[in-house]
């Protein structure tokens, strides 16, 4: 392949899609106010108290496919909470085998969160920030070892599914799961 050509591959093609519906995109809002603010709120008032949290960064991400992207393959209830378990237990190890150098304990993280939720099928893009959380998250993070990958990162995704489940089948147009598994 020539130097042209590879270039030329970037350029892409295809046409953007287009904008939903608006009905979709107050659904999309409507769940993601819930979920999300379900997730701050139980965190604020019972586990932030006791050190703990119930919220991570990531969740922003994955409200957009179980709100917005409903249909994609990385939405699914498997992807969502297997993607975030699996990768914060992938995380967390690479910090603490890795953790005095924090460049490389970052970048295996991530890079193996990808692995397992590739052989595992639990494929969720937000998974690789739940992953990087486990390693730059600081004491409070760290101090939670493998703990973190059920708390925040297993329960807070299933409190998101349970609102997917509910918000994104109010609507006679919206069907949320796709599958299971």
């Amino acid at each position: 392949m020539t130097i042209s050509e590879y270039v030329s591959k970037m350029k892409g093609g295809a046409k953007s899609p287009p904008a939903g519906p608006v009905h979709d995109l107050i659904w999309s809002w409507f769940g993601a106010v819930i979920g999300i603010g379900l997730c701050s709120y139980l965190s604020s008032r019972y586990f932030e108290p006791r050190d703990l949290s119930l919220l991570i960064g990531s969740f922003g991400a994955s409200a957009v496919l179980v709100y917005a992207a409903i249909k994609s393959p990385l939405a699914q209830p498997r992807n969502l909470v297997g993607g975030h378990v699996l990768s914060g237990l992938a995380g967390v190890a690479c910090y603490q085998f890795f953790g005095e150098t924090i460049w490389l304990a970052a970048a295996l993280a991530v890079s193996l969160a990808i692995v397992v939720m590739l052989v595992t099928k639990t494929l969720h893009p937000p998974g690789g920030a739940t992953a990087l959380i486990a390693v730059i998250g600081g004491p409070k993070v760290h101090s939670l070892g493998y703990l973190y990958a059920l708390l925040p990162a297993g329960a807070g995704a299933v409190i998101l599914l349970l609102v997917a489940l509910i918000v994104n089948n109010l609507a006679e147009h919206r069907k949320y799961p796709e599958y299971w598994l």
